[in-house]
């Protein structure tokens, strides 16, 4: 062989080497408003690409909401029904409903174990979705919870359970707000924390099974959440909520705490507002990674989500970005962001009252008796 039939074989085998032969694009599916889609794309997916030459990242996203998570489900459902061996989606990021559906209905892969940040989550809400039992399967992209904001000169010393609220909205009548279960899930969620503090099935409701019977043990606490309304102002929804605190109508109210620290970011809310978790707690629900039965790239997916839930991606992308808890527990994130973010929103509720007051919402069966049940017999 020739030098010069030896230089084009050797350029050729090294065009050959250079070439991404094994690249893959990593599409990612997403429910939520259009800043998930925009998180992928303009942050988290370049970050794995930089880190991953060759390969690259394409987020779609379905929609706000359980709708946009039920777009999911029906799209993997098509795929199983039709046969399909490999599946279009790569990864998928949906509510918790969501993830215990798709569980349930065999279309996904576990992937936890895999990762070496599969060790890094603390939280129920990792090992079951409103009753299902998801353990292996997901990885919270980030956490949204609820709390009471209130304003200190208003209220010097804040309740720190819900014994201690009813005295002080009694005490002070109209001064604590929420907008009952229309208009947004903190009054939700303020509703669910006050039967898992007066109705004592919070077991019962967050692990299940179902019992058509269980809502009748409920009517003492409902009647006193009905009494308790008597003292309180509704708000027209989770923005008004904040729009009436800082405006002095109210003293204190449920909020979703990502919502409360991105107002005052902007400078929607006064920065002197604070926040209180009230024990025995209240609910909030993560975002999960998931990978989907079938997955194209289902070892890249991993690797992707093992660097989404990296304690610096969870400093810089989750907790800096949108003021989100992270998905992690909080303490492996704490060395990864500065003094003053970590203070704003951590002062108020440290990671110690996430883990001991944040709560799951109930199972689905249980959620939905709830919200009939209030409908029923506190505004009725």
């Amino acid at each position: 062989m020739n030098s010069l039939v030896r230089a084009g074989l050797w350029l050729a085998l090294a065009s050959t080497a250079v070439t991404p032969a094994l690249a893959a694009e990593l599409t990612v599916i997403t429910a939520g408003d259009q800043n998930m889609v925009d998180y992928i794309n303009d942050y988290l997916g370049p970050l794995f690409e930089q880190q991953n030459p060759g390969d690259t990242v394409r987020a779609v996203g379905t929609g706000p909401g359980d709708a946009g998570s039920q777009k999911i489900i029906e799209r993997l459902e098509a795929q199983k029904k039709a046969g399909v061996a490999t599946v279009d989606v790569d990864v998928a990021v949906v509510h918790e409903k969501a993830a215990g559906a798709l569980v349930a209905a065999g279309l996904l892969q576990p992937y936890r174990a895999k990762i070496d940040t599969g060790g890094l989550v603390t939280r129920q809400t990792a090992e079951k979705a409103l009753g299902t039992d998801v353990a292996g399967y997901v990885m919270p992209m980030f956490h949204s919870q609820t709390a009471l904001a209130y304003n200190p000169a208003l209220v010097p010393t804040p309740p720190s359970s819900y014994a201690e609220l009813v005295a002080w909205a009694k005490a002070h009548p109209k001064q604590f707000g929420y907008n009952g279960i229309k208009g947004g899930m903190s009054g939700v969620a303020f509703v669910v924390g006050w039967i898992y503090a007066n109705a004592g099935d919070e077991k019962v409701l967050v692990d299940g099974p179902f019992e058509a019977g269980e809502a009748e043990k409920w009517a003492p606490a409902l009647a006193s959440l009905k009494a308790f309304d008597a003292d309180v102002t509704k708000t027209p929804g989770n923005a008004g909520t904040l729009d009436m605190l800082n405006r002095g109508e109210i003293a204190m109210g449920p909020v979703w705490v990502d919502m409360f620290y991105t107002w005052q970011a902007d400078g929607r809310l006064s920065p002197d507002l604070k926040l209180k978790l009230l024990a025995p707690g209240m609910p909030g629900q993560p975002m999960h990674y998931v990978v989907p039965a079938g997955a194209a790239n289902a070892d890249l997916a991993a690797k992707f989500i093992a660097l989404a839930t990296s304690p610096e991606v969870q400093a810089k992308g989750i907790v800096e970005r949108f003021n989100w808890y992270p998905g992690i527990d909080a303490g492996h994130v704490q060395a990864k962001l500065d003094a003053a973010t970590w203070q704003r929103l951590f002062t108020d509720i440290s990671p110690e009252d996430l883990a001991k007051y944040g709560k799951p919402f109930p199972i689905a069966p249980y959620f939905n008796a709830v919200l009939e049940s209030y409908e029923k017999d506190v505004v009725n």
